[in-house]
């Protein structure tokens, strides 16, 4: 049987009303403490892939907003046909590319974020990109690169059991995996940060959607997963960092 108090209690989740307990003169920010960084630091030794510039791109086929929108839905069924690197470079642009830097902490996307906090970061397991090899990457914002976290045998079988045996993140060409690092959103807001972290994460599903209208791909929103082995895929540590959302992806049939 439901338990209807219980039921309650989470609701409050998609409520503000926690604002109001916040002193937002004790918040982190307010007490001087340095902002955290815009992404995650990575090992300068790491391999990276250099992507498309935004203003470079050149096979991006134009599609009016009203047509991405009318025909925006979610495909579990992909050729097996692999992306160009210059569209996966549209995709990552359109999803979380940077249009402006403001200082270390702060920076303008393509994608609205409450404070400009933009606590996420984007995952990658590549399965179907041409002239990259399969593995589990990260895209760097600032730099508009990716990079390579590591290789894994079986990835397309282990993303496929993180994913509760769903089986189109293990044939798709590529899988966006969001995670969040709560902390980025809580040195502005505290306790407040959680639900604005997963409207943020739809904000970015969003655009990714009507990104793959202009490639001819389709993408499926993906909210339930395995928390544990997911985070484990990614060698993420749960806590300061965690697996919030995927997308799949990849050419329509």
């Amino acid at each position: 049987m439901i338990d209807k108090d219980l039921i309650k209690t989470y609701r409050l989740f998609l409520k503000d009303s926690i604002r109001k307990a916040i002193d937002f003169s004790q918040v982190d920010q307010s007490l001087g403490i340095h902002p955290p960084p815009i992404e995650k630091p990575y090992s300068k030794d790491a391999k990276r892939i250099d992507l498309v510039q935004w203003n470079q791109l050149k096979n991006i086929r134009k599609i009016e907003l009203k047509t991405a929108i009318e025909n925006r839905e979610s495909i579990r069924s992909y050729r097996n046909q692999p992306l160009l690197i210059e569209e996966l470079s549209f995709l990552l642009w359109s999803t979380q590319g940077v249009r402006q830097k403001r200082d270390e902490g702060h920076a303008l996307r393509t994608v609205p974020s409450a404070g400009c906090r933009h606590a996420l970061e984007t995952y990658l397991c590549i399965l179907n990109v041409q002239d990259i090899e399969q593995g589990i990457y990260r895209y760097l914002p600032l730099e508009h690169q990716l990079l390579q976290e590591f290789t894994e045998d079986n990835l397309s079988k282990k993303i496929t059991q993180a994913a509760f045996g769903q089986s189109y993140p293990g044939e798709a060409a590529v899988t966006f995996i969001w995670t969040a690092i709560p902390y980025r959103m809580e040195w502005r807001y505290s306790i407040a940060s959680h639900k604005v972290i997963a409207i943020d994460a739809g904000h970015v599903c969003q655009n990714l959607y009507l990104a793959c209208e202009a490639i001819g791909a389709g993408t499926c929103a993906i909210a339930a997963y395995d928390q544990e082995k997911m985070d484990k895929l990614l060698r993420l540590d749960g806590q300061d960092e965690f697996t919030i959302y995927l997308a799949s992806v990849g050419k329509k049939r």
